[in-house]
């Protein structure tokens, strides 16, 4: 008995998880979904916009929640946005604590949970 083992190689490409090359493809995503793009684009312009609160500090607080949610790509740009904006190494470094406390925080708040209630 002959067994014949075909291998078929799929072709692909290998793409880095985080590579700023990758926004490129929005494109795909506003030209097939032109509505929604079109109405996320415009409330992401309004709500970085200055208003009550400067530029340079809802770009710390986007960096804060970058750095939470631990997105490359949000870090990058916000943390860009927030110095072209002033931020300074001082605030930036305040922002990564925050940032921390709130995440180790949640931890803590969590972990109430795994406590039964002896009342």
């Amino acid at each position: 008995m002959v067994v014949r083992v075909v291998i078929c190689r799929l072709a692909y490409r290998r793409t880095a998880m985080y590579d700023m090359n990758n926004l490129k493809r929005l494109k795909t995503i506003d030209a097939n979904a032109p509505g929604a793009a079109k109405a996320f684009w415009a409330f992401d312009k309004a709500a970085l916009a200055d208003g009550a609160i400067p530029v340079k500090y809802k770009e710390l607080m986007a960096c804060a929640v970058a750095f939470t949610t631990q997105c490359p790509y949000c870090i990058q740009i916000h943390s860009d946005r927030a110095r072209e904006a002033g931020a300074t190494d001082k605030e930036m470094a305040e922002v990564v604590m925050v940032a921390a406390a709130l995440r180790a925080g949640a931890a803590v708040t969590h972990g109430t949970h795994a406590f039964a209630d002896h009342r």
